[in-house]
């Protein structure tokens, strides 16, 4: 099935592409590790790759897809209704906030328990046990806790995406998001790549906040969770 845009079908990009060591499947279908994530895709909608997304499903736990389109149903599996998400762009006049009044650290594997503790608080989205080695993660720190984090996830030819963005429900309001997500994505730009990233639809607030910084709506995309009948 051709892409129009690269974006289209990020995850298959992703995991046939840069991330392709982390991918588990064949040339018909693939899905991430799961200790790293629970995308999936199949190469395309012919019966022998849908069959082959299908025998990915785990026999506990669930996959999902993120395509710009609806999808045949896929064999031996159970469906969620697909969720809207926005899929926003970096503009060129992507704003980058600085800092004020506190420090941004990287984020390494030491972090890691405080950094699943604070995505299980906050459900920024997937986070599993090594989701934080998808890409480079920064944070910020208040009294020695984890109050801040952003980082990258699905990395593809030309485009990283821009994920994990989340702050402690009692920390909120000090503009840590905005900053963290500026590091993230002057990285980014700075590799001469393109920032990325998706919020579910009905989140106008986090749309209007990357709006102001800079991102652009490219389409609303279909996330649809999958798990075996």
């Amino acid at each position: 099935m051709p892409a129009h845009h690269p974006l289209d079908r990020p995850v298959w990009g992703a995991l046939t592409t840069r991330q392709a060591a982390l991918a588990i499947g064949g040339p018909q279908a693939v899905r991430i590790d799961p200790a790293y994530g629970l995308f999936a895709a199949a190469a395309d909608r012919a019966p022998s790759s849908l069959a082959a997304l299908g025998a990915l499903l785990p026999e506990a736990g669930e996959v999902a897809m993120v395509e710009a389109e609806d999808w045949p149903d896929i064999p031996g599996a159970i469906a969620q209704p697909p969720a809207d998400v926005t899929q926003m762009v970096a503009g060129r006049d992507l704003k980058l906030v600085e800092a004020d009044g506190y420090d941004i650290v990287d984020l390494s594997d030491f972090d890691a328990p405080e950094m699943f503790a604070l995505a299980a608080l906050t459900r920024p989205g997937p986070f599993f046990e090594r989701t934080h080695r998808l890409g480079d993660f920064v944070g910020v720190r208040i009294d020695g806790q984890l109050v801040a984090m952003a980082g990258e996830r699905m990395r593809l030819p030309g485009f990283t995406e821009v994920s994990g963005v989340c702050t402690h429900p009692d920390h909120r309001g000090h503009g840590y998001a905005a900053a963290l997500m500026s590091v993230v994505a002057g990285r980014i730009q700075g590799w001469g790549e393109t920032p990325f990233l998706h919020v579910y639809a009905h989140n106008a607030g986090a749309i209007r906040l990357y709006e102001a910084l800079g991102y652009r709506i490219r389409r609303v995309m279909k996330m649809t969770v999958l798990k075996r009948a």
